[in-house]
Formats: structure tokens, C-alpha cells, sequence
């Protein structure tokens, strides 16, 4: 039999609403590096023809300006569409212990609320806020 050769397609595209404030940090290399918590939504219909409803959770992380921009933007509740890849990653816990988790490495982020005219505390500059479907 002949080696089946797999597409290498790793693609994910989610919509939800975060479910905390962002987590915005610097890698030691200098790297803006932030961390969302989307929860997305599934609506469908049961055999017995009831509409039921799913909610799953997922760790997304966003890199360079797009991560500056996500922290200095985003707040709990805001909705959003990622768009990014799927990633493994193993971490090792204070106890020892090993850990792994599925994350989305985000490309793309679509701020999907509308504007709200606020500005950052402690900024004098007014610059623009993003506005429904901008992406970073």
C-alpha cells in the first residue's frame, strides 16, 4: 500500500466573548506576549428536536502588536473572532509535575464590539479606537 500523504492544513477560526481581562506580558527576549480566555458558543438541535446549547473554552495567545494592542484594547466580555493555528504546549508546574495543553496561536483578531470612545488611563494622546470588525 502506498504512503497516504496528509494535508498539512492547521487552521482554526473561533467567535466568542472573553471571559476575563486580558494577561499582557514581555517574553525575556522583549516579546509582547498576551493571553485571552475566549468562550464560543454552539447552538444545535437534539434528536428529540429540543434546541440545546454548548459552551466550550479555549486559551488563545496573540504575539507582538497584535498582543500590545489586544491588552490595551480588549476587556472582559469583549467579542471577538480569532483566527490563528492550533499549538501544543508543555509546561512543568512548581510541584514537578508535567503538564500539556491545546492553545490557538492567534494571527488574527477581530475586534468585533463597537467602539466605546474611551481612552487608556493615564494617556494624553487620543488615538483611534478600534472600531467594529478591525482587525490587529
Amino acid at each position: 500500500m502506498a504512503d497516504l500523504r496528509l494535508p498539512e492544513v492547521n487552521r482554526v477560526i473561533l467567535g466568542g466573548r472573553l471571559t476575563r481581562d486580558p494577561d499582557g506580558r514581555f517574553a525575556g527576549d522583549g516579546t509582547a506576549i498576551t493571553q485571552l480566555e475566549l468562550a464560543f458558543h454552539r447552538s444545535y438541535r437534539t434528536r428529540e428536536g429540543t434546541t440545546a446549547e454548548q459552551t466550550g473554552y479555549v486559551t488563545v495567545l496573540t504575539y507582538q502588536r497584535t498582543a500590545e494592542v489586544c491588552s490595551q484594547q480588549l476587556r472582559k466580555g469583549s467579542a471577538v473572532l480569532v483566527e490563528g493555528r492550533l499549538q501544543m504546549r508543555e509546561w512543568t508546574t512548581a510541584q514537578g509535575a508535567k503538564r500539556q495543553g491545546l492553545e490557538v496561536r492567534a494571527d488574527l483578531v477581530h475586534f468585533l464590539d463597537r467602539a466605546s470612545g474611551r481612552t487608556d488611563a493615564g494617556d494624553d494622546s487620543s488615538h483611534a479606537q478600534p472600531t467594529e470588525g478591525e482587525l490587529f
